[in-house]
């Protein structure tokens, strides 16, 4: 007795129309940056969205275009403004480069925002994934993607072992993002829905595999490694530094300094600081020539970077008389009422807001 032929499995549709069709579905939309074409806005949104998750970056990016609607107003702005607008925001080399490029972008292009990514490369603070996103959303240009989320998406998809931020596991997930790329369709959907993929479903931990629009074909999920890639790079023993931070504070004002541009804060207003093992009388005397009248304890606080975590005792402090500051500081006296719009960083900002408000 014949047998009843068995038929062949359906073919999956290819990875990229894949997740165009789970994109226009269940992806993002009516994000700030979406449905634009202007490159300048959608470059400030993906500087912003580097390291920053989108909750964050929404009232920031609103309110750099309340008051940089386009390049050439971000241009001429000065530096403070700019770090203002920023503080909070963190990685602030990507203020001090968005700055940059902003007046590159007026001396080498005549104003007009750059829309291919050989052109966006060269700008101060744009790598290779985001010149290619930026590119694909405001002229539609084909190219690959590959920050963060992406590499986790496509280390799992196709099986990549490794460091992925190791110079040859990274050229084999350049290698498979290229691959990937539509051949014809819409880029800005295809590139769209990788961002929103690696944010939303293949995630960190517990990734939703189950509503995964890939996961038919996914390495990891099918050989049960999706614990274990992306490899996890091995962690270093966390570094701990302790600074003192001088709060002098005289008549409603208080004394901030210039931080350098390059190290953490750099660029923006901060508070003097001091080793820890010096009395914080002598070090305002030694640093800044100034007496103080009383030195007060305040509580003390830490706040975590990326690769250390900062410890920090605040005293609060009366200077004398004497206003004259030691020659060579970049130093003002801001108004406690100014605190809003200064260029601080944000454990300063908080810190002060306790000075205002009469705590300790």
């Amino acid at each position: 007795m014949a047998t009843k032929a068995t038929p062949a499995s359906k073919p999956l549709p290819a990875f990229a129309a894949r997740i165009v069709g789970w994109q226009r579905g269940h992806g993002r939309h009516g994000l700030p940056w979406q449905g634009t074409r202007d490159a300048y806005r959608i470059w400030l949104s993906e500087v912003m969205l580097q390291q920053t998750a989108v909750a964050t970056v929404i009232p920031y990016y609103a309110r750099f275009l309340a008051r940089f609607p386009d390049v050439a107003s971000l241009a001429a702005a000065e530096d403070d403004a700019v770090m203002a607008l920023w503080s909070g925001l963190g990685y602030y080399a990507r203020a001090r480069n968005l700055h940059r490029a902003a007046r590159e972008v007026m001396t080498r292009h005549g104003g007009l925002f750059p829309v291919t990514a050989e052109e966006l490369v060269a700008l101060p603070g744009v790598g290779r994934s985001t010149a290619a996103a930026i590119a694909a959303f405001s002229s539609g240009e084909r190219g690959a993607i590959l920050d963060a989320n992406v590499r986790r998406v496509l280390a799992r998809h196709a099986g990549v072992a490794g460091d992925p931020a190791s110079a040859q596991v990274l050229g084999r997930l350049w290698e498979v993002a290229e691959a990937r790329v539509p051949a014809r369709g819409s880029i800005t959907v295809y590139t769209q829905g990788m961002m929103d993929l690696g944010a939303d479903v293949c995630l960190p931990r517990k990734p939703h595999c189950l509503v995964c629009p890939v996961n038919a074909d996914c390495v990891a999920r099918i050989e049960n490694r999706v614990d274990e890639l992306p490899a996890r790079r091995a962690r270093r023993p966390a570094r701990r530094k302790r600074i003192a931070m001088l709060v002098v504070v005289r008549a409603g004002e208080v004394l901030l300094e210039k931080r350098p541009a390059s190290g953490i804060w750099g660029g923006l207003w901060s508070l003097p600081e001091a080793d820890v093992a010096e009395p914080p009388r002598a070090a305002l005397a030694r640093e800044w020539g100034l007496d103080a009248l009383e030195v007060e304890a305040m509580e003390p606080f830490e706040h975590a970077f990326t690769h250390f975590t900062l410890e920090v005792e605040p005293w609060r402090m009366k200077p004398g008389k004497s206003t004259g500051l030691a020659q060579g500081k970049a130093a003002i006296w801001l108004p406690l009422s100014d605190l809003a719009g200064a260029a601080l960083p944000s454990p300063v900002r908080r810190l002060l807001a306790k000075v205002v408000s009469g705590t300790k």
